[in-house]
């Protein structure tokens, strides 16, 4: 296994990203999860933010087993609070097509909220389908498929505090 993003580095982001998220949502913000893989993420920015946030989640799947998205995307748990009026902000793991983020802005944004913004971990640019907007990103990464901080294979890795590359796995085509 190969560290691609050190802990250390990892938490120093996120701290630097609850500072921006606490900037533009001084009054306090509602964090909407992206299950599974964006919950370790979830709870160091929630610490880390200043002032008031709530928290929610959601579960969809567009990769099911595979290191590969289907690019069909499923609601597999939704929200059990409203979003009307409030100051959102969707926190993913990472990014890559779009088709989930962009499925996730589309629900969300029929709930009316008063903003709706996001922040990811990781960001895979080259491997973008849609055109999607991410007001927050931790890290840009090349097209390599990682796991730890909470992303995984399998199920496996997700308890790494940092992300890494598997040595030998393949690359999502």
């Amino acid at each position: 296994m190969q560290v691609l993003i050190p802990s250390d580095e990892i938490q120093q982001r996120v701290r630097a990203m609850a500072h921006e998220i606490h900037r533009d949502h001084p009054d306090g913000v509602h964090l909407v999860a992206v299950l599974k893989g964006a919950f370790v993420f979830l709870s160091d920015l929630a610490r880390a933010l200043p002032g008031r946030c709530s928290l929610d989640f959601m579960a969809v799947s567009s990769y099911g087993t595979s290191t590969k998205s289907s690019g069909q995307v499923q609601l597999l748990k939704d929200l059990e609070s409203t979003l009307e009026g409030r100051d959102v902000v969707i926190v993913e793991d990472i990014v890559d097509t779009g088709l989930t983020l962009k499925y996730m802005q589309n629900i969300l944004r029929a709930r009316s909220p008063r903003h709706l913004r996001t922040a990811c971990l990781l960001s895979k640019p080259s491997r973008r389908l849609v055109d999607v907007k991410v007001d927050y990103v931790g890290f840009e990464i090349e097209d390599r498929f990682v796991v730890g901080y909470g992303l995984d294979f399998g199920e496996q890795y997700r308890n790494l505090p940092y992300i890494a590359v598997l040595d030998g796995s393949p690359k999502p085509s």
